[in-house]
């Protein structure tokens, strides 16, 4: 059975900060804040949709911040659908600052079952530029309170924001590995229209990540957390209009998760020297190892490299054989 999320947006309400890169209208797509009769109307639509094992997601970042009782409104809906065992369980998004153990109480009587925490960096220097309004050992303490109460731990990073480096991002990696999530989510920052980032980079004062230089870092990323044994479910924002529509620099890609995992491939092959080579791949993995537009054979042919690619269902699927051919 396939797994699914039913995802109820509640965009900003209660977060006490305006963070240097958030427009969580243009994040969400969504302004209006659901009410529990919402709750149960996504639900009752996913539900006629056979074949899937589904969690009920409140995302927004800042779940725990809102007011308690429209907070709780929005878990009972919710929760009658997990005391029933026609949902598995509720995961919600919120911010290290707003867990403590009183709000852990309030959300395991509810039903919710795993928690993500917006940590972003785990540097200092980071947090405070970008305005987050928590450190790193907030996060610590958070993630280690909510382990301890039995939630599944996830932990949500960004690259490229302000102050930031690939060193810093590669410590935070190492950081929120020592926390032992079961999942991970990495965002590359986008520049939104109205943030304090659109500010800074108009004033020339910040230099966003492309989409190629996020790819690359995220190879790296993604390496650390895999070698850890930790799920990354997910790279880069979803695919959305109005991101496209106020986006006014960053590393946004619609495709970005499948551009990560199209560099792994284009990285293995630069292990070795330019010459001719036969690449056996996987049939579900032969757009990856090309690119997006063929970009990384073009790539391979402009640094010396003569490749034939031939399709065979014995290599694994997202590894590749290499031989050479001279």
């Amino acid at each position: 059975m396939k797994k699914g999320n039913i995802s109820i947006f509640v965009p900003h309400l209660g977060c006490p900060q305006q963070c240097s890169f958030c427009n969580q209208k243009t994040i969400t797509g969504k302004e209006k804040q659901p009410a529990p009769d919402d709750v149960k109307n996504a639900v009752e639509t996913a539900l006629k949709r056979k074949g899937y094992e589904y969690e009920i997601a409140f995302f927004g970042g800042s779940f725990t911040a809102i007011d308690r009782e429209y907070m709780i409104s929005l878990l009972k809906a919710a929760y009658e659908y997990v005391e029933d065992g026609r949902v598995k369980g509720i995961r919600i998004s919120t911010r290290p600052d707003f867990i403590d153990e009183e709000i852990l109480g309030v959300l395991k009587k509810y039903g919710v079952s795993s928690i993500e925490l917006g940590a972003q960096s785990m540097d200092d220097e980071v947090l405070s530029a970008n305005l987050r309004g928590h450190t790193a050992e907030d996060v610590e303490k958070a993630s280690k309170l909510i382990k301890e109460f039995g939630f599944e731990l996830g932990l949500q990073m960004m690259t490229g924001l302000y102050k930031d480096t690939n060193e810093k991002a590669i410590e935070t990696a190492k950081k929120i590995i020592a926390l032992s999530p079961k999942t991970v989510r990495i965002y590359p920052t986008v520049v939104l229209k109205n943030t304090y980032l659109a500010e800074l980079f108009e004033r020339e004062i910040y230099v966003p990540q492309n989409v190629d230089d996020a790819a690359e870092l995220c190879v790296t990323l993604l390496s650390l957390f895999e070698q850890a044994g930790i799920k990354v479910i997910r790279l880069g924002l979803h695919a959305s209009q109005d991101i496209k529509k106020n986006m006014v620099a960053g590393a946004y890609h619609e495709a970005f998760g499948e551009i990560v995992e199209s560099r792994k491939m284009l990285d293995k092959i630069l292990k070795y020297p330019p010459d001719d080579y036969e690449i056996f791949v996987n049939p579900k993995s032969v757009s990856k190892l090309k690119g997006n537009q063929k970009r990384n054979i073009y790539f391979l042919i402009e640094k010396g490299y003569n490749i034939k690619v031939t399709q065979n269902d014995k290599v694994a699927v997202d590894e590749i054989k290499i031989i050479k051919t001279r």
